[in-house]
C-alpha cells in the first residue's frame, strides 16, 4: 500500500484537519468518524449508540475506565461487538468490532483507534486524507470527508474536548500493593519489586530465593552475552555504499 498525490486529489491543501470517515455499522451509513492513531481504543458515544436503536442488552460490562492525557476519567457504559463495513463495494472489508460505548460530549459519533487499524491492517494518510486497507484481491479505500473534518474540528476547539482515550491499567493502590527490595546491599541500581500482602515466613523466602539466583538478572547490557542476531538486533538504514565519517561535536 503506498500514497501518492493522485491520492491527494479533491483535498485543499495545505491543510491540518483531521481525517474523519464515514462507515457502515449494523448497516447504518454512520458518518463523523474520526480516525485516531493516538487512541488505545475504538469509542462509540452514546447518542450514537443510541441513534443506531442498538439493544441496551447486548452491553457488556466493561469496569476499566478509560483516561486521557489531562488525566481526566470516564467510566463506560459497557463494550459492545457490532458489524462494521469499511470502503465501497466491491473493495471492501467487513469484519465484528469492539467499541467502548462512552456517555460524554463529543462532535464525533466514534472514535477509530489502532485496535481497529491493527485488525484492518490498515495505513492511513493525513496529508490525502485517506485509509487504506487490504483486501483479497488488491487494496481497498475510504477517503475522508475535509468540510465535515472542518466543521467537527471547529467544535473541538470551542469545547476543548478530548478524544484521545486509553484504558487504565494500572492504579495507586496495585502501585501501592509493591515494595522495592535490594538484592545487592547497598546497590541500589539492582532492585525489584515484591508483593506486600505477602506473610513474613513467604516473604523472606522470596528474598532469599531471589538473592540466591541473581546470576539471572541483567541489570547491563554486557550481562547479556551470546544473544543470537536471530532473537534481536539494531540495524541502521544507511547505504552501504558509503563510507563512514565522524562528524565533530
Amino acid at each position: 500500500m503506498s500514497f501518492n498525490e493522485e491520492d491527494a486529489r479533491g483535498v485543499k491543501q495545505p491543510h491540518n484537519d483531521p481525517l474523519v470517515i464515514t462507515l457502515t455499522i449494523e448497516g447504518f451509513n454512520t458518518k463523523r468518524i474520526l480516525v485516531d492513531n493516538g487512541s488505545s481504543t475504538d469509542n462509540m458515544h452514546l447518542p450514537a449508540f443510541q441513534h443506531l436503536k442498538l439493544d441496551p442488552g447486548r452491553l457488556c460490562p466493561f469496569d476499566s475506565p478509560l483516561v486521557n492525557f489531562n488525566g481526566d476519567r470516564v467510566y463506560p457504559k459497557g463494550i459492545v461487538t457490532l458489524k462494521v463495513t469499511v470502503g465501497t463495494y466491491p473493495r471492501q472489508l467487513t469484519r465484528q468490532m469492539d467499541f467502548l460505548v462512552v456517555d460524554c460530549p463529543s462532535s464525533y459519533n466514534v472514535i477509530i483507534g489502532r485496535p481497529t487499524l491493527n485488525r484492518w491492517k490498515a495505513a492511513t494518510s493525513t496529508y490525502c486524507l485517506k485509509v487504506k486497507f487490504p483486501i483479497e484481491d488488491g487494496v481497498g479505500e475510504v477517503k475522508g470527508d475535509q468540510v465535515l473534518a472542518r466543521e467537527c474540528y471547529q467544535v473541538v476547539l470551542a469545547t476543548k474536548e478530548n478524544h484521545t482515550w486509553t484504558i487504565e491499567e494500572e492504579n495507586e493502590d496495585k502501585v501501592k500493593a509493591l515494595e522495592a527490595v535490594e538484592l545487592v546491599k547497598g546497590e541500589t541500581a539492582k532492585m525489584t519489586r515484591i508483593g506486600t500482602t505477602l506473610s513474613p515466613e513467604m516473604r523472606t523466602k522470596l528474598i532469599q530465593f531471589l538473592r540466591e539466583n541473581l546470576d539471572v538478572f541483567a541489570w547491563i547490557h554486557e550481562d547479556m552475552p551470546g544473544i543470537s542476531p536471530k532473537v534481536i538486533q539494531h540495524k541502521l538504514n544507511v547505504d552501504p555504499g558509503r563510507n563512514p565519517i565522524q562528524q565533530r561535536q
